[in-house]
């Protein structure tokens, strides 16, 4: 039988995207993060084309990326709550958050997914969620957002 006494997570990792699913993902990790005070770090990954440097200054210089972590910094705040953030640029977004989850020794890394359909119908998850969930040394949440009224 599991120690209910044993924190849940010490320290997670917030998958940002600048999407739907950002501040439900900090609000849920904000209240699971607080009986044990747990550390949780919000990483915003901008992509990098593969035509770019990678040292090109494209995050500096987003004021979308910025307004991505000031969301969910402001999010964490309202649930009373400390988030730090990070802006990375990189060429694949779930590498990027898999290696920030290994060298912060996080124990968690959460992640929201939208409701999407591809053309014919099918259920969209994408290649980070994957990735992410194939590579990663520590546990993953994925909060997968409501499908719409209209799609039930």
């Amino acid at each position: 039988m599991a120690d209910s006494s044993a924190p849940q997570f010490r320290r997670a990792v917030i998958a940002l995207s600048g999407g739907r699913t950002d501040r439900s993902i900090v609000a849920l990790a904000s209240e699971q993060a607080r009986p044990d005070h747990a550390e949780l770090i919000g990483v915003h990954v901008v992509e990098i084309d593969w035509t770019l440097p990678l040292d090109a200054d494209v995050a500096g210089r987003s004021e979308d990326a910025q307004r991505v972590l000031d969301i969910a910094e402001a999010t964490a705040e309202a649930h009373r709550y400390k988030l730090d953030t990070v802006l990375l640029q990189a060429r694949d977004v779930g590498a990027a958050i898999v290696d920030e989850a290994t060298e912060r020794d996080a124990d968690l890394i959460i992640c929201g997914l939208p409701f999407r359909r591809r053309f014919g119908g099918d259920f969209a998850i994408g290649a980070t969620i994957p990735y992410i969930l194939k590579n990663a040394p520590c546990a993953v949440w994925v909060i997968r957002e409501a499908m719409p009224e209209e799609q039930a």
